[in-house]
């Protein structure tokens, strides 16, 4: 005779495979994008369209900036934790890609990059909350890093959680407020 064993619910509650880390790093990276966001949208036309000191591109373009690398730092992270590293990525490479982002979409309309924001932040939280401790955790060469062996945790950090905290700070600096 053979006898199925199920969860009870009301007896045993359900144990969630999910990192806590992982949770909290989404998190953060929600938080800096709504703040980003709440700031952008209150831009009046001539401000989006303000040059940040010593970077050169408009406010708006940043704006987009931001939304528009969600998706690769992503997909770094989720390289380093598949425990593979991270090649070919150099700051020539990242300024080149910038300045050529920076050219397509000078015109970029606030309606539009403040949607790519919130559909590209919350796709990178959600891919976030998708990793496992273990995950996190993995550490490859980083290429951007001088080939430094980084985890996956600290590429989340320094680059898709941290992006648009740096920016907003710059932004606000530019505009004095």
């Amino acid at each position: 005779m053979t006898s199925v064993v199920s969860r009870n619910p009301a007896v045993e509650p359900e144990r969630s495979t999910t990192s806590q880390c992982a949770h909290a790093l989404a998190d953060r990276l929600e938080h800096g994008a709504r703040a980003l966001a709440t700031f952008a949208s209150a831009l009046t036309d001539v401000e989006w369209q303000t040059r940040v000191p010593k970077d050169g591109r408009k406010i708006g373009v940043i704006v987009h900036h931001v939304a528009s690398v969600y998706p690769l730092e992503i997909q770094l992270a989720q390289t380093l934790a598949g425990g593979k590293p991270v090649m070919g990525v150099t700051m020539d490479a990242v300024n080149e890609m910038n300045a050529g982002h920076a050219t397509e979409n000078d015109a970029v309309t606030k309606e539009a990059a403040l949607d790519l924001l919130r559909v590209n932040s919350a796709a990178a939280a959600a891919a976030i909350r998708a990793l496992s401790d273990e995950e996190l955790a993995q550490a490859a060469p980083v290429s951007l890093y001088s080939d430094a062996p980084l985890t996956c945790q600290f590429v989340l950090e320094d680059h898709a959680v941290r992006h648009s905290y740096h920016h907003l700070a710059r932004i606000r600096g530019a505009l004095k407020r």
